[in-house]
This record gives C-alpha cells, structure tokens and sequence, in this order.
C-alpha cells in the first residue's frame, strides 16, 4: 500500500545517501570474500570517503594494504532503520563499491559506485554527484526529534492526521512518526495487513533544529484549522 498526498519538496537521491551516512552509527564490509561487522568505527570526510577504525591485524586491513591500487575491491553498506518502531523499520539501505587506501592507523575508503535502494526502488547515483552533495542538515538530529515527537507528544502526531486524506486513514490501526528532513514531516500509516506513508510539507525548509521546531508549529496550527475527524480504528475488508 502506498499512500500519496500531492508531491511535495523532498532531497534528492544523492542528498539521502548522503543523509543516511551522516546519521548511520554502524556499517558492514565485504572484502576479500569476507564481510566484517563495525559499530562506531567510521567518520566520513565532506567528500563523501569513509574513514575506518580498524584492528591492524585484522584480515580486512591485510587485503586493503595488498588489493590493486584505484580498483573496487570492497563494499561498504549502511542501513537506515526507523528510530520510531514500525512496520518495516529499514527505511533505506546504501551501498559504496570502492577501495582502500591507509591513511595513518585507519583505513579511507573511496567509493567509485554509489547504490541506494529504497521502498520505491533502487537508485544509482553518480558518484561525482554523491561526493558534491551534503547530508541533510536534521540528519544526525533525526532519531532524537522523532523518539521524542512519538514519545511525548503522541496527541499531536495525532492532531497532525487532520492533514491527510480521509481516504488514507480507512482502517488505520496506528500512525507514528516515520522521517523528518529540512522539507517536511513523513507518517506511516498502518493497517492490519498493510501500511502507507503520508508526506506533510514543510512552508519553506528548515536549515536547523530551532527552523525545524516552527515549521512544526506551523503545520500543527494548520491542523488545528482542519475539520476534526476521528481515526478509523478498524479493519476493512480491502485491507490487505
């Protein structure tokens, strides 16, 4: 099920890879035949590389040191999961086909393939375009803006399902905060046997957490002008 409002501003492929790098806190690497789990071990330079802790008797440090220089021989892939429990949590996943390099006690990765694979689809994105782009700004502020919208203010993620389709809400079981970026807020809507996401735009992007709090705002009191409706709490019998 995939439920629409209108198409509104969101980033572009490139700024999400980038977005979901920024926020993400563990990737894993396959090089050399083997794949290697790592938490809080990478940075990530403004170009898009990824700088890597690792042991230096570790088998993935031996095969970066000996692969052919300026060749893919390693991908890297981060998972961008719902900080708010739903339904398929895994929002994203990015992949970076590229090499090693040492650069002191760590280990840089360029990538020279850029893959992004979302609910809609996988997308390559251009690896020059990937590099020039830049997170977006709520990136690594996400998890806790969201935790906190569905934790503290559950009546206003309700208030805000005033600006969704009624159509949308037919047997809606519950509805969470998905994703927020500069341009706007996503639901998930969930069903018994199904779930859409909803998009609510912001009126202009927000650059930081103190523009992103009055686009909030914003959209709050424009729920509050629209006609109340109680939620369907129930199940259809087109709900599949």
């Amino acid at each position: 099920m995939g439920d629409t409002q209108d198409w509104v501003a969101e980033p572009g492929a490139a700024e999400r890879a980038r977005s979901v790098l920024a926020a993400a806190w563990s990737c894993a690497v396959t090089a050399d035949g083997a794949r290697e789990e790592y938490a809080g071990a990478h940075t990530v330079t403004g170009d898009g590389r990824v700088l890597l802790d690792v042991p230096e008797d570790s088998a993935l440090f031996a095969a970066a040191l000996c692969a052919p220089r300026g060749e893919p021989t390693a991908v890297l892939e981060f998972a961008d999961a719902a900080p708010v429990p739903v339904r398929r949590r895994i929002r994203a996943r990015l992949w970076l086909a590229g090499w090693f390099s040492q650069r002191g006690a760590r280990l840089l990765f360029t990538p020279t393939r850029v893959v992004l694979r979302r609910p809609s689809g996988a997308v390559l994105i251009d690896p020059a375009e990937y590099a020039a782009a830049r997170p977006d700004p709520l990136a690594t502020a996400e998890a806790q803006l969201l935790t906190h919208l569905a934790g503290s203010h559950p009546d206003a993620v309700e208030r805000l399902t005033r600006l969704v389709r009624p159509e949308s809400l037919h047997a809606v079981t519950r509805v969470a905060p998905l994703a927020v970026d500069r341009h706007g807020l996503t639901l998930r809507i969930e069903r018994t046997r199904a779930h859409g996401d909803v998009r609510l735009a912001f009126h202009t992007p927000a650059d930081d957490v103190s523009q992103l709090i009055e686009r909030m705002h914003a959209l709050l009191a424009q729920a509050g002008t629209a006609c109340p409706r109680a939620l369907q709490r129930h199940r259809a019998d087109g709900d599949r």
